[in-house]
């Protein structure tokens, strides 16, 4: 728990239910299935909204035109222009909100009415898009880290669009998006018809899933910067996010498309393990010792000659031991561990470049 006095005075610190909205209390339906799947943080979540049916960021997206390219080039470099080249931008990318230092009223789905300004617009769409983290991770207005008690975060908890998580042993506190601020992030897409990114929207997400996890979870964020750095020095762009809660899923509907409706169903997935192993590689996951393997994070993003293609990320902690551990290392992902971060894991699964899965404990970063 914190030793600075100030925390426990300020009862702003404290979490706090935010000013009555009429809130839409409908809750996080938690579903857990046994399968074949990474049995560890298995679950699956049915609160990512916009969800990417598309094809997999290292495979063809289909022949394109000289005219289509141009197009997508001139787009790329406006929003670039547009939005720099800083990682948090990226979840801004796909929305519409304030972008300046004054702020503006917005409404969600349900026209309640909210102020916001840019630099609010961009930690909201980050911890929308990342479900928890970490305030020290966050920027406020002025360029400085973000504190719970003052400026942009205290604004939007006052707001009800975030909330704020102790967490034991930490002076920072991880911060989570509200069902009302993920509705202020939906009500804000912009209208990608004419976009060839529009099957691969990212996806915003709500409340905590594992609380009992949000030490770890609170880290994927500040694992992502670190990756971006590694991509950006290789010209790449960032494009999105993908969270295990959405692989997750899209296994765990695979695994019961057959028997979802059958009366007979036994609610076991009706799967041989070479289907399973061939989901997998479609995937571009690992699968070993009968399962799927998952990072904590994908982040897809374009070549500098327009390929596309994705590195898997996952964090370790001190308690990844024994055959946690073990699978951890064997899975090829990049890993991020504590205060440092370990990388040399898989990138696009060999088909779009990258590295190889081998050296896990390569390049090491401070």
């Amino acid at each position: 728990m914190f030793d600075d006095p100030r925390w426990g005075n300020d009862p702003r610190d404290h979490d706090y239910p935010p000013r009555d909205r009429d809130r839409d209390d409908d809750g996080d339906h938690q579903g857990h299935q046994k399968d074949l799947g990474d049995n560890d943080r298995d679950r699956d979540d049915e609160d990512a909204l916009a969800v990417s049916r598309g094809p997999s960021p290292s495979s063809p997206r289909g022949d394109q035109t000289e005219s289509d390219s141009r197009h997508r080039d001139r787009e790329r470099d406006s929003r670039d222009h547009e939005e720099g080249l800083d990682p948090r931008d990226v979840f801004m990318r796909d929305l519409d909100p304030p972008r300046g230092q004054d702020r503006e009223i917005v409404h969600d789905a349900r026209d309640r009415e909210y102020t916001l300004r840019g630099s609010e617009s961009r930690t909201l769409s980050t911890v929308g898009a990342f479900r928890v983290v970490s305030s020290r991770d966050l920027r406020d207005h002025d360029g400085r880290p973000a504190d719970p008690r003052l400026g942009d975060l205290r604004h939007l908890r006052d707001e009800g669009l975030i909330r704020t998580e102790r967490m034991d042993g930490h002076r920072d506190v991880a911060v989570v998006p509200t069902k009302e601020g993920r509705s202020v992030l939906e009500s804000h897409r912009r209208d990608r018809s004419h976009d060839h990114r529009q099957d691969r929207p990212q996806a915003f997400y709500a409340e905590l899933k594992k609380p009992r996890e949000v030490e770890h979870d609170s880290q994927v964020f500040r694992a992502y910067l670190r990756e971006t750095e590694r991509l950006a020095d290789r010209g790449a762009r960032v494009d999105r996010v993908v969270l295990d809660y959405e692989l997750k899923r899209d296994y765990q509907r695979w695994l019961h498309e057959r028997d979802k409706d059958r009366d007979d169903a036994d609610g076991r997935p009706d799967r041989e393990p070479a289907e399973i192993e061939e989901w997998a590689h479609d995937h571009d996951l690992p699968y070993f010792d009968e399962q799927v393997h998952f990072p904590d994070v994908r982040i897809e993003y374009e070549q500098p000659d327009g390929r596309w293609d994705h590195v898997d990320v996952e964090v370790t902690t001190v308690h990844y031991r024994g055959a946690h551990g073990g699978a951890a290392a064997r899975s090829g992902f990049s890993s991020y561990r504590g205060g440092s971060v370990r990388l040399g894991g898989r990138s696009g699964g060999g088909r779009g470049g990258g590295r190889s899965g081998a050296g896990l404990a390569e390049d090491v970063l401070d």
